[in-house]
């Protein structure tokens, strides 16, 4: 990589060349490394025939200097205890094993050890950035992972995945998609780094995709604990300037793609914006969340006025009722779960969609391979309007997956949506969702 702090990638293909650069795009987003494992559990035993409850995994880091995602687990215990309270599922039990990976190889491959000995029949709604850690155990086992937090390659190759988003690389595409329409100059910020270097690859297929030029690359420090002169060139370079063939002046867009250090930066700008013209800020979700905007200070912080593309709807959404009543009757008071996180919706969605693989057996055997089998016959599954009817259909390479020609075979939603910061609140910038296929298809990839 570079002599500075490496950022992870797990976007690296082993068998697709093709993606090269938009996998490592996970990489400059993500977050760095810690040590060790620890597992929960809600008692049960395995999953199977009979009356034995049905055993599921949901793992995701906690406890760490990075990133941390323990609403993922918590929200999928609450889950059990709801989904038990109302008869289960098809008149079994779930018992919910959790496990805390770090952040770190070892603890992800142990966690997927654990799940393999302890016999559960999927992995349901987790985060890892360690796919070359995790997989190749469940893969022995059989073991579906069902809506992973999108974050490695192996989540859109992996005949054992079954992902509900189009992971990090719909985020940016989506991004440039959207400023293509409503900004003049835009400068992308992002890490000096090789997995840096493919960020205005997919930002740039966006925004040429909307007709607009291509924008400003400004390489920063990906460790720096200030971006004072990187603020002070993006702003210099994203003056207000006529924006896509309208010939109308637009305000200029500036777009932080510093992962964790995302909040540094802005920390920056926002000292430096007042001596320049006024731009706006656009980001993709997982570089900031409600809990960043409140704690920057809300209405009177930085990100006030920014996009912000997202896979699902936003939080205030009355199609996030259900999973809300959830959180309500079994977690009022578990602070680890917030409604607006995009991992304990992602948790939601899983379960939603594993649910209705199992309620679909009827009252045929649970396991690994009959739930894998299920999915794999062309079960289609509504989340409720959260995302599209979601189906892996066993083909993956047929000729009308167009993003199984870039290498995301099991991509089957690249579909994002733009949330705006109003007033210190994400809310939608316009209904609906806007699908990045194509984006994502005609990407200038080396």
């Amino acid at each position: 990589m570079t002599g500075r702090r490496r950022i992870r990638s797990t976007f690296l293909p082993r068998h697709h060349r093709p993606v090269r650069a938009l996998a490592l795009v996970a990489g400059a987003l993500a977050a760095g490394a810690s040590l060790v494992t620890g597992c929960g559990v809600v008692p049960g035993t395995t999953g199977g025939s009979g009356d034995d409850p049905i055993k599921v995994m949901t793992w995701a880091p906690s406890d760490t200097e990075a990133t941390n995602k323990p609403g993922m687990p918590a929200f999928a215990e609450a889950y059990a205890r709801w989904i038990n309270a109302r008869g289960g599922l098809n008149g079994r039990k779930l018992t919910v094993l959790t496990c805390n990976d770090k952040n770190n190889g070892v603890g992800a491959a142990k966690c997927a050890r654990r799940a393999v000995k302890e016999h559960v029949v999927a992995v349901v709604g987790s985060y890892s950035q360690y796919a070359d850690s995790f997989f190749p155990p469940l893969e022995g086992a059989g073991i579906p992972y069902i809506g992973g937090y999108g974050v490695t390659n192996a989540e859109f190759t992996s005949p054992l995945s079954y992902p509900i988003n189009g992971g990090q690389p719909t985020l940016l595409a989506g991004l440039g998609k959207e400023l293509a329409r409503d900004c003049g100059n835009v400068t992308l910020v992002r890490p000096d780094t090789i997995a840096g270097d493919e960020l205005p690859v997919l930002l740039d297929s966006g925004l040429t995709t909307g007709g607009h030029r291509a924008a400003a690359d400004v390489r920063a420090a990906d460790d720096a604990s200030e971006y004072s002169a990187q603020s002070t060139k993006a702003l210099a370079g994203s003056g207000s300037a006529a924006g896509s063939g309208s010939g109308k002046e637009k305000e200029g867009c500036v777009v932080p793609a510093l992962g964790d250090r995302t909040s540094t930066f802005m920390d920056s700008f926002r000292r430096a914006r007042a001596e320049y013209p006024r731009v706006r800020t656009a980001m993709a979700m997982g570089s900031v969340d409600q809990t960043e905007i409140d704690a920057s200070g809300g209405a009177s912080g930085p990100y006030e006025g920014s996009y912000i593309t997202g896979w699902y709807p936003v939080a205030s959404d009355a199609r996030w009722d259900a999973m809300k009543k959830v959180i309500k009757e079994e977690a009022f008071d578990d602070n680890r779960i917030d409604s607006a996180d995009a991992g304990v919706q992602t948790t939601w969605i899983a379960y939603t969609v594993f649910r209705k693989a199992v309620e679909s057996l009827g009252g045929g055997e649970v396991t690994a391979d009959s739930v894998r089998g299920t999915l794999n016959d062309g079960l289609s599954i509504p989340t409720g309007g959260l995302t599209p009817a979601l189906r892996w259909p066993r083909d993956t390479w047929n000729a009308t997956n167009h993003l199984a020609s870039i290498g995301f075979p099991r991509m089957v939603n690249a579909n994002v949506t733009l949330q705006v910061v109003r007033q210190g609140r994400l809310v939608a910038a316009h209904e609906g969702f806007t699908d990045v296929t194509q984006t994502l298809r005609h990407a200038d990839i080396d």
